[in-house]
């Protein structure tokens, strides 16, 4: 497996961005983007189901102006009680 954690993504920002959610239910995706995105323009859409129907994927698409805005809204998911894991 190729490790990439010590490399620095060249992006050019502003830029749109998508979040992987794994949650356990679909109210738990929509309250933790309302908690966290709040009133910024986004997309919320499902993406997969488990195969035994326990979690949900969803695909939050939205606009990041930098590289901070871009890992605070991923920390902020992380840390949300709602959210099982952010890809």
């Amino acid at each position: 497996m190729i490790d990439l954690s010590n490399k620095k993504l060249d992006l050019s920002y502003p830029c749109k961005w998508c979040y992987k959610l794994i949650v356990e239910e679909e109210h738990h995706a929509k309250n933790a983007t309302k908690d966290i995105i709040q009133d910024r323009e986004h997309t919320l859409a499902m993406s997969k189901t488990s195969k035994k129907g326990k979690y949900k994927s969803y695909s939050l698409e939205l606009i990041v102006d930098d590289e901070e805005d871009r890992q605070m809204i991923y920390e902020m998911l992380k840390k949300h009680h709602n959210i099982k894991m952010v890809v």
